[in-house]
């Protein structure tokens, strides 16, 4: 092995003195020094981007091996990610850095000039290494499509890039400059605070991403809602400082993402999964309207199909009770049914019968606290299809009938309100 390095030095120290020699001997002298360093550096160039070209060639043919088969993930998120690129780089420049002496010997001043850019190249090129490694593993969570680790390796990734940039800028200047890493370092204690509130947001994004994926409340392409800013959109972006939200009306909003740690966020991509989305509405109307059934005024209603078999129940039990109770000419007395309780139950009846509404949902129909516009008759129940503009039709038809069914029963509506 010894051996092997020794003539492969041998050889690249032959070639270097032919190019001293040749323009030596073809050259001006004042020309003559400039010449051979670029000469030289040319040669040198030229064996560096060789080297890289064959190890990229021979690892990248090998990864394509595997690249279109999914029982390789692993492989093929370090191949699309280029890691294997820079693997390559960095035997060039290590092999660059071996062969710089021989090229370059008689030339110290230059060789202590290029040394250090080499240097300098390797930190890049590692530096560059490790980012991409973080997106290998951003490629291999989207094969496996987990989309709350992907979050988490975002707000990772960019905090990484950012402190890897402050890391490698200084390696960079010790490099450079040939001072002690301790020194600068040292230097910055005096502006640790100064750091701490540039970076806050960068800290705050981070703690947000580890947050976000470990709890899984939130990933890109959930539909959600943010009462603070009165938003409701589509999750388009989510990484270290802002979250991009593209609203229904195509517009994109943008807030920063730490605000996730203290907002009230609505995430209502469950409607959309499930295929439900909730009504909550009321019909208020008028208590004034409000009154008492009479015999013939329950016939009537009778021959409405979603309550017939009720009030029929409903007429028998009461016409037996009230045969066994004094003062039975008033309607007061004993039990009876009122206008607004049947329309109640008609409503429930309707809802009950909706091929629209997600009967294994909870379907409430409640009064709710009278208010100085009346009584609140709230609907609470879930369609069968979250998307917008069928939700909407559906509740339109709904109320639609609702409304002027309510006519059939004497009720005043005094107001429509969402609630």
């Amino acid at each position: 092995m010894d051996k092997e390095i020794t003539n492969t030095k041998d050889l690249l120290q032959n070639v270097s003195d032919s190019i001293h020699f040749f323009v030596k001997d073809h050259s001006p002298d004042s020309w003559v020094l400039l010449l051979q360093i670029f000469f030289k550096f040319a040669f040198f160039i030229a064996i560096v981007y060789l080297v890289d070209f064959l190890f990229k060639l021979v690892i990248n043919t090998v990864f394509k091996l595997f690249f279109d088969k999914e029982k390789y993930p692993v492989l093929k998120s370090i191949y699309a990610a280029r890691i294997t690129n820079s693997f390559s780089h960095i035997i060039a420049l290590l092999f660059g850095s071996y062969a710089l002496f021989s090229i370059f010997y008689r030339h110290p001043k230059s060789f202590t000039f290029l040394e250090r850019m080499m240097g300098l190249f390797i930190v890049f090129v590692v530096a560059g290494m490790l980012y991409r490694g973080m997106s290998a593993f951003r490629n291999f969570f989207i094969i496996k499509k987990d989309y709350y680790k992907i979050i988490a390796l975002n707000a990772v990734s960019q905090t990484v890039k950012i402190f890897g940039i402050f890391v490698s800028s200084v390696i960079a200047i010790c490099v450079i400059f040939g001072i002690s890493g301790s020194a600068i370092v040292g230097s910055l204690g005096a502006i640790t605070a100064v750091l701490v509130l540039v970076f806050r947001d960068t800290i705050l994004g981070f703690v947000t991403g580890i947050h976000v994926a470990t709890s899984k409340n939130l990933k890109v392409g959930d539909w959600i809602g943010i009462p603070k800013y009165n938003l409701e959109g589509t999750i388009v972006d989510l990484n270290l400082l802002t979250t991009k939200i593209q609203n229904f009306d195509k517009t994109i909003s943008t807030i920063p993402t730490y605000d996730f740690l203290t907002t009230e966020i609505k995430n209502l991509q469950v409607m959309s999964e499930s295929n439900t989305r909730r009504i909550k509405r009321s019909i208020i109307f008028n208590i004034k309207s409000f009154k008492f059934l009479d015999l013939e005024e329950v016939d009537r209603l009778s021959k409405i199909n979603l309550i017939r078999d009720y009030l029929h129940e409903m007429k028998d039990e009461i016409i037996e009770e009230r045969t066994h109770i004094e003062n039975a000419d008033l309607v007061i007395n004993g039990r009876q049914l009122t206008n607004i309780g049947v329309f109640r139950e008609y409503t429930f009846n309707y809802l009950r019968n909706n091929k629209h509404i997600d009967q294994k949902g909870t379907l409430i129909v409640r009064q709710l606290e009278n208010t100085p516009h009346g009584m609140p008759l709230e609907i609470y129940c879930f369609t069968n299809d979250s998307a917008w503009v069928n939700y909407e039709g559906i509740m339109a038809d709904i109320f639609d009938h609702l409304l002027v069914a309510s006519k059939e029963f004497d009720l005043e509506i005094m107001q429509f309100n969402k609630i």
